[in-house]
């Protein structure tokens, strides 16, 4: 450790550089990890949110479930008729309003049965009633568009006038801040066409999914047979939410390849260097410095340096989280943080394989002789 610690010193130019260039890998990394969970969370925090264990949706609705799935009543009493779970409906669709103050938004209407277990509550004001049927609960992002508790919220093109009663947490689905209602109101907004009064007309009872919560063993297959449905967890069903798919699989995959090439970069220059000091380790050989002293000699190196850049890396992308705050889907968890640069430090000390056979295969009286 001590010649290590001395190598470092002396050729600090080098290592800084090189510890550059691992500070940046690492930081890219936590940036992305960070826009991956984010962009998640931002998609689909408020299926999360569901206390439901399933959902199930038309048999034919293979893809994009939520806007494409309509469960009708009878499909809903035939899962209400099961003693082994609870029901509840639920209805999903995007909609854009205007409030009585002029603030326009856009909003992920989720209809609900007040009372029932998808019921989201309210932190401030009133909870949804169905002695109300056009309140509305809305989510901490609304909040924060400018959409207030008492405001009038009318959704655009259908004229249907939606009362902000209460608030809840940070809910969002498709990017777009999700707003709670009762289900029938959900409908209206759904089915209506644009141009004609909507609350004159008598919409269907059709419903995006039938929300379940099922203990185990309850056999879900058999009840989808009877009752025409697809049954899959709330998990699954993260995929029918817009874009959630394509996110990931764009995000993660430019995660990995920056964890290609992290081993690449510190394999590389660590190979380089043991090249430039043969003769040094030829001459610790020749002085009696057994081979796996001179591997912990070459790895403690590389762990200095990758570490060292890591927890710098780690530092950026932290400070990166704070600076934008809440004006991008940015979300870095301690506990993620740390297992992305873990993964960092081993990817990177890996890189340092490359060069073990060339510090193992030192020849001291060859190299000795070279130098004479």
């Amino acid at each position: 450790m001590y010649l290590a610690l001395l190598e470092l010193k002396a050729a600090r130019g080098r290592f800084l550089l090189m510890g550059s260039v691992v500070v940046l890998v690492a930081a890219l990394v936590g940036i992305v990890s960070g826009f991956t969970t984010g962009l998640g969370d931002d998609t689909i925090s408020a299926l999360r949110r569901l206390p439901a264990t399933h959902l199930a949706f038309d048999r034919g609705a293979d893809s994009d479930q939520f806007a494409r799935s309509l469960v009708d009543e009878a499909e809903l009493d035939g899962w209400r008729e099961r003693g082994d779970v609870e029901v509840t409906p639920l209805g999903v669709s995007i909609a854009r309003g205007t409030t009585d103050r002029k603030v326009e938004v856009d909003f992920a209407a989720f209809g609900v049965e007040p009372g029932s277990f998808l019921d989201p509550g309210a932190a401030s004001g009133t909870v949804l009633s169905a002695g109300e049927p056009f309140g509305v609960v809305v989510s901490r992002q609304l909040v924060k568009d400018g959409v207030r508790v008492g405001d009038t919220l009318t959704v655009d093109r259908l004229g249907i006038e939606l009362e902000v009663t209460g608030t809840t947490g940070r809910s969002s689905y498709g990017h777009v801040p999700v707003a709670y209602l009762p289900v029938e109101t959900w409908q209206r907004i759904r089915f209506a066409t644009p141009g004609t009064r909507a609350a004159d007309v008598r919409p269907p009872n059709q419903y995006s999914a039938v929300a379940l919560k099922a203990g185990d063993g309850v056999d879900l297959t058999g009840a989808d047979r009877a009752l025409s449905t697809r049954t899959v967890t709330v998990e699954d069903a993260y995929a029918a939410a817009p874009g959630y798919t394509g996110e990931r699989l764009t995000m993660t995959s430019i995660q990995a390849f920056l964890y290609a090439i992290a081993p690449l970069v510190v394999g590389a220059f660590f190979a380089v260097w043991t090249v430039q000091r043969r003769p040094e380790l030829a001459l610790l050989r020749a002085m009696g410095a057994s081979r796996a002293r001179l591997l912990g000699h070459t790895l403690a190196q590389a762990a200095i340096v990758v570490t060292a850049g890591a927890a710098v890396g780690a530092a950026l992308a932290a400070a990166l989280g704070l600076a934008v705050g809440s004006e991008v889907p940015f979300s870095l968890p301690a506990g993620a943080l740390v297992a992305t640069m873990a993964t960092v430090v081993l990817v990177g000390l890996a890189g340092t394989a490359v060069t073990l056979r060339k510090v193992t295969t030192v020849d001291p009286m060859t190299m000795l002789g070279a130098g004479r």
